[in-house]
């Protein structure tokens, strides 16, 4: 039996998917957790294969969370579970540790899909994420989308998004705010975007330019 646990600052969220694995007889919803702190303790108590999780915790970053569980307990594979676009979020979740992404409009049976794969040791993203990583590894010869930004300045790239000012995204990421405004200058640079307000608009709806990388 595959034990996992769910995480997710929506309680309706995780609920749904502990129904719909309720009579399931390998996969198990071992917990529900709605912050990271709760997360991380329940870790240190009981045993867990996977956790489910949003990148949209309350009380931490999501990508912060996933260092911690990949330094502190590296037995436990983690599935991210977003609403936030595959193609920026997801190359950046995998190198920070995760197993796996899936947006929230997937099916049950692509997360029982996901959930079996990584339990067996594989990562899984979605087929149209693979395949363009495919094409632009062997067709383009350019830089493709894993290198394109660091972890650090998508987690920047998202705190700018949510509407964090200089200064929280500072404390929420342990840097200082001449460091942030670091960040921003050169995500602008590499997005080849010339304001703020282009740069929100990338990190909340648009796909991430694929021409000029440096």
């Amino acid at each position: 039996m595959i034990r996992v646990l769910v995480v997710d600052h929506q309680p309706i969220v995780s609920y749904g998917i502990r129904m719909l694995f309720e009579n399931s007889k390998d996969i198990k919803i071992v917990n529900t957790a709605n912050s990271a702190t709760q997360l991380l303790d329940y870790l240190k108590k009981s045993n867990t294969d996977i956790v489910l999780m949003t990148m949209d915790l309350p009380d931490i970053n999501g990508i912060t969370v996933l260092r911690t569980i990949k330094k502190e307990f590296n037995d436990v594979s983690v599935i991210i579970f977003s609403t936030h676009p595959e193609d920026i979020y997801a190359i950046s979740a995998i190198k920070a540790g995760a197993s796996g992404y899936l947006s929230k409009t997937v099916t049950t049976a692509t997360i029982k899909r996901a959930i079996l794969k990584v339990f067996k040791g594989g990562i899984y993203v979605s087929k149209e994420l693979a395949e363009s990583l495919t094409f632009e590894k062997n067709n383009l010869g350019t830089m493709n989308l894993y290198k394109k930004l660091s972890t650090r300045e998508v987690e920047v790239l998202k705190l700018i998004s949510s509407g964090k000012r200089n200064i929280d995204i500072a404390d929420q990421l342990n840097i200082n705010e001449k460091t942030v405004s670091t960040y921003k200058l050169r995500l602008m640079k590499k997005l080849n975007v010339s304001n703020l307000v282009e740069l929100i608009d990338h990190g909340r709806q648009k796909k991430l330019p694929l021409k000029n990388a440096t």
